[in-house]
């Protein structure tokens, strides 16, 4: 405990202490106070200034001390110094104490409440932050909710200091009030319980709605704001308009079908949209075959003969689209069909919050869905539009190896096709303008990678700013400034893997006002609903996350509350994202990583297990990489956990399941994992947790009892 935290707990044992030794409360008795009245005003006609400071103090002291009595010390005040100067003594005076007591709450519990119970309390922070007022408010209003318990709640959740002053001095006031002029006919009154009548709490009780009702009435006229100069349909062709095929929106589509409600699906190009046509299957499929093409060459290894590997470079691409096409039935317009939904294929524009036209054709909907999803980004760079540059989108069209590949950006999508196409035959280049590959991953992790891919015959180049291309006669060539003045790279073909962008052109939304983020996504609130409260958003359209699993994630919230919001709204959970790059070694991360807990400023211990000393990892060859995970100081729970090595996005699964529901690294170590596994990995991370931490003093007693047993 800290300097500071031993100081408060002392003073407050020592007041408390003190109080009870010389039975203070006692004085602050009703009857007590009847009996006392008439010689305490006479005290105060012959010392006001004195008496008024010292009751001053007297109340801030039993308010931030949080001990019973400020009623009676309330009804004292309006007795002894009429209703308007006790008003303003007690009500300074109880916002001041309430907000020391706040306080000290904050100081010696908000801390350990935070970190035991962050992952539960994180929704309600993000709300507080935003609402808290006007709960404190409400809270204040009512004078059923003890205030000094409203006091050490408050002090553990995210509402700064002065606001929680101004808010408690308004918000208390009425009551103050109240018991003040009751103060002023104390000789009227037989108990406290007399003050508040049922006509004055229910006045109190309406005062705290009040301000949520005020809320609920602006989120009506936002609406009807933003819906006014739109004529809404007497009825709708069908219940919800999705514009997009892909994850996110064959996902919206088809669980709207599940609940029985009618759907549109609108599609321009291909059902499936990007991950199943240009980004997750396709590559998966072309990893897969540069993978075997190197276990191939490492074929010594293994105990086998030499294999001389030759790489039919149209035929693996052939496989590759033999891969899609297998799954493409899963995300056909037959199938899909065949679940209810109305799937259409066409340029979709949104005319009204309504009202959607197709193909020439307008269907109206009770809301509607944009998943129109992402697509690679070009960078301005000159030079760059008289090449036949490459993206994510269009390198499935090769048919012929690329000699000399040149990939520009070195996020996930540019290392896991580099690394394919280096293993595929091509000489491969990876130029990225920033300090390392992978920056969003550990260092240690980002070194990793860029070792491995070193030793693979790549070329990886960090600090390199493209800044200009021209075609000449031994190639096509790059120009970057780097660190160490201007570098040339010369090529045949370039990959172009510099991010993505929102695909948010003609869909109408400038004319309804939806506005787009800073990232160029559209923009919507907790619940994936835009501006236009008939309008919601999910996937890469929308972001933050651009992966196939959470445009997934995101379809259910963006549904469930396009059609069921008026009941009920779910805010999206971005607690717990999982995410992987298939390169090789892997790189798969949920939660915190090192370089986000220190940005945060998050207090974490990192626990370490290298998988070369896994007895599967050892019998596959493929005994390399770590399991490093992040926990609270002293305590088991998962902060973040990253893995790099022979298939990490799979033995990720256990911890992002732990961190979803709670479960901590000792009952990882306490249940049983097949051997031998890789999945056995987690357990011993977890092993080497516990080992770090075992209680040295108990077992030197267990040494001497054993000894002892021994004789």
């Amino acid at each position: 405990m800290s300097i500071k935290k031993t100081t408060v707990v002392v003073l407050i044992a020592a007041a408390i202490a003190g109080w009870f030794y010389l039975d203070l409360g006692s004085y602050l008795q009703f009857d007590t106070l009847q009996q006392r009245v008439g010689g305490l005003r006479a005290w105060y006609g012959d010392n006001p200034l004195l008496a008024g400071l010292l009751y001053f103090a007297l109340y801030v002291g039993v308010t931030a001390l949080s001990v019973p009595g400020a009623a009676v010390m309330t009804l004292a005040g309006g007795a002894l110094f009429g209703f308007w100067y006790a008003l303003l003594l007690v009500s300074f005076a109880s916002s001041i104490g309430a907000t020391l007591a706040f306080l000290v709450s904050r100081l010696l519990l908000r801390d350990w409440v935070q970190d035991r119970f962050g992952r539960q309390l994180r929704a309600f922070n993000a709300g507080f932050a935003r609402d808290g007022a006007f709960y404190l408010f409400s809270l204040r209003l009512v004078p059923i909710f003890p205030f000094f318990v409203i006091n050490l709640l408050m002090g553990l959740l995210p509402i700064r200091a002065s606001r929680y002053y101004w808010v408690s001095q308004l918000g208390m006031l009425p009551a103050t009030a109240a018991y003040v002029n009751a103060g002023t006919r104390l000789g009227e009154l037989e108990s406290t319980s007399g003050i508040i009548s049922p006509a004055l709490l229910l006045s109190f009780v309406l005062l705290a709605v009040f301000p949520l009702l005020a809320k609920w009435l602006l989120g009506y006229i936002q609406v009807r704001r933003a819906l006014a100069g739109y004529q809404r349909p007497r009825s709708f062709d069908t219940n919800v308009v999705v514009i997009g095929a892909g994850s996110a929106g064959l996902v919206s589509a088809l669980i709207a079908a599940t609940v029985k409600a009618r759907v549109t699906l609108i599609e321009r190009h291909k059902m499936g949209g990007d991950c199943l046509n240009t980004g997750c299957v396709p590559s998966k499929a072309l990893i897969r075959s540069a993978r075997i093409a190197d276990y191939a060459r490492r074929a010594q290894e293994f105990g086998l003969e030499p294999m001389s590997v030759r790489v039919k470079f149209r035929e693996v691409m052939e496989r590759v689209q033999s891969v899609v096409r297998a799954i493409e039935p899963h995300d056909s317009v037959e199938r899909f069909t065949s679940l209810g939904v109305d799937c259409v294929q066409g340029d979709a524009r949104i005319r009204s919050p309504w009202e959607v036209e197709v193909n020439g054709r307008v269907i109206t909907a009770r809301n509607i869905i944009i998943a129109s999803g992402a697509r690679p980004r070009v960078p301005a760079i000159p030079g760059l539009e008289a090449l036949d540059y490459l993206t994510s989108d269009t390198v499935w069209e090769l048919r012929e190896s690329p000699g000399r590949l040149l990939v520009i950006g070195a996020g996930p999508i540019g290392c896991e096709l580099a690394q394919a196409f280096s293993r595929l035959g091509s000489q491969v280049a990876l130029v990225t303008h920033a300090a390392r590959i992978l920056p969003r991953e550990d260092a240690e992790v980002s070194s990793r990678a860029h070792a491995a891919f070193e030793s693979g015959g790549m070329s990886v180049h960090t600090g390199y700013e493209a800044r200009a291309f021209r075609q000449e006669a031994d190639g096509q060539h790059a120009v970057f400034d780097t660190a160490g003045g201007e570098r040339e790279l010369v090529f045949d073909r370039v990959l172009l893997a510099v991010g993505r962008h929102a695909n948010v052109e003609g869909l109408g939304l400038e004319a309804l006002g939806i506005p787009l983020t800073a990232a160029g996504t559209v923009a919507v609130d907790e619940h994936l609903r835009t501006p236009v409260p008939s309008i919601f958003a999910c996937g890469d359209v929308a972001g933050p996350y651009l992966f196939t699993h959470m445009a997934s994630h995101q379809a259910w919230y963006a549904t469930v509350n396009a059609l069921f919001g008026r009941f009920r709204k779910f805010k999206v959970d971005y607690s717990i994202v999982p995410w992987a790059t298939f390169t090789d070694p892997e790189v798969a991360r949920v939660g915190l990583n090192e370089q986000d807990a220190l940005a945060q400023g998050i207090p974490f211990e990192v626990t370490r297990y290298g998988i070369d000393d896994l007895d599967r990892a050892i019998a596959d060859g493929e005994a390399h990489g770590f399991i490093k995970v992040l926990t609270p100081p002293g305590r088991d729970r998962i902060l973040g956990a990253t893995i790099v090595g022979y298939h990490a996005a799979e033995l990720l699964a256990e911890f992002v399941l732990a961190m979803k529901h709670g479960i901590g690294l000792n009952k990882i170590l306490a249940t049983i994992h097949v051997y031998p596994t890789l999945g056995e990995s987690n357990k011993f991370l977890a092993s080497e947790w516990r080992k770090a931490r075992k209680p040295q003093r108990l077992l030197s007693w267990v040494e001497r009892y054993h000894r002892w047993c021994r004789g």
